[in-house]
């Protein structure tokens, strides 16, 4: 998709780093960070859908979050409890699709019960995919993928010979969707810390200084802007353009 001659991916995730860190240069508890986190997921998603990107997907809260101390930890569940109240109705009005990859499991049965409802009230509507990443892990994603297609072949009879790389990713939390484009993380940290493993196999990696709380819409300019200048190769022989490794804040 292009806006202008601006090529655009269809799939941008991001790895929403850096809110604690933000909260604390300022001298405020870490759940303002993750609040004034929130505001700015309300821009990347209205800005996304009005570019005409196809997926979003954010990594909101990971599986090894859950070691964090409970105050914290209560504290962001609240916080996406609010987030899935106050939002609903924007992402219905611009028909935008929620879903949600991870082990809802874990998560407070009253909440997951709401996410669940709240991803059942999109599930018509035509527009972007939002994604939204929650206790999730990629090395869990893919023990829980393993394990469904063991299942199934005990009781299918899918012979070892029937497995590759298309039976394997139809399994995984993201089979509904194209692998990444485009991976987005702020704070400075040159990692995808456990974040579609499977899927970034051939994505586009891009970091910025800015912690979250500070990413704008200029800086979802220059991510895109520095993605439409890279030169997609997928392993084959190309022209090579050097890119720069970590975008300017």
């Amino acid at each position: 998709m292009t806006r202008g001659a601006m090529s655009l991916p269809q799939h941008l995730a991001i790895i929403m780093d850096g809110n604690g860190r933000w909260a604390q240069q300022r001298q405020l508890p870490r759940i303002a960070g993750h609040q004034q986190g929130v505001k700015v997921v309300r821009t990347v998603v209205q800005e996304c859908a009005r570019r005409g990107i196809a997926y979003l997907t954010l990594y909101a809260f990971s599986s090894e979050n859950w070691q964090r101390p409970m105050t914290e930890v209560d504290a962001l569940m609240g916080l996406l409890d609010y987030y899935l109240d106050v939002e609903l109705p924007l992402l219905q009005q611009q028909g935008i699709r929620l879903q949600v990859i991870g082990d809802l499991d874990r998560l407070p049965s009253s909440l997951a019960q709401r996410v669940r409802q709240q991803v059942a009230s999109t599930a018509t509507n035509p527009g972007m995919v939002l994604t939204l990443a929650l206790s999730y892990g990629a090395r869990d994603e893919l023990v829980r993928a393993v394990r469904r297609l063991l299942t199934d072949a005990r009781r299918k009879d899918i012979s070892a010979e029937a497995l590759d790389e298309t039976l394997l990713a139809s399994y995984l939390d993201t089979a509904a969707m194209p692998d990444p484009d485009l991976l987005i993380r702020t704070s400075g940290e040159m990692r995808i810390s456990n974040f579609l493993l499977w899927q970034l196999a051939y994505t586009e990696l891009y970091f910025c200084s800015c912690y979250w709380p500070d990413f704008d819409v200029a800086a979802l300019d220059r991510a895109l802007a520095d993605f439409s200048r890279r030169s997609r190769r997928f392993g084959q022989a190309g022209d090579f353009e050097p890119t720069s490794r970590l975008g300017e804040s």
